[in-house]
């Protein structure tokens, strides 16, 4: 897998602007990618120093369409912690 098609988007909710305080930013990633693929990735993409990446499997969650309930998709979160003095510009000012 490439390392531009690991991260899929960044997370931009309430939650996470408030990790950003703490140097930490969140990403929806790619299934198949691993925590080093991540960090390669993020420090490719925004030339910035990883310090840590926490992984997480979201569950789907149901719906209900007409009489049927179905089950949408699960996805992959990371969470990554920097190192002091690097920050995301992309985040700046959401």
């Amino acid at each position: 897998m490439h390392r531009y098609e690991v991260l899929r988007f960044p997370l931009i909710t309430e939650k996470t602007t408030i990790l950003q305080s703490q140097r930490k930013y969140a990403f929806e990633v790619a299934r198949e990618a691993n925590k080093q693929q991540v960090r390669e990735a993020v420090e490719t993409v925004f030339k910035i120093n990883v310090a840590k990446v926490n992984m997480m499997m979201v569950p789907g969650k149901q719906h209900r369409v007409g009489r049927r309930q179905v089950l949408g998709p699960s996805w992959k979160k990371a969470i990554v912690t920097l190192k002091p003095g690097d920050k995301i510009e992309l985040f700046e000012g959401v």
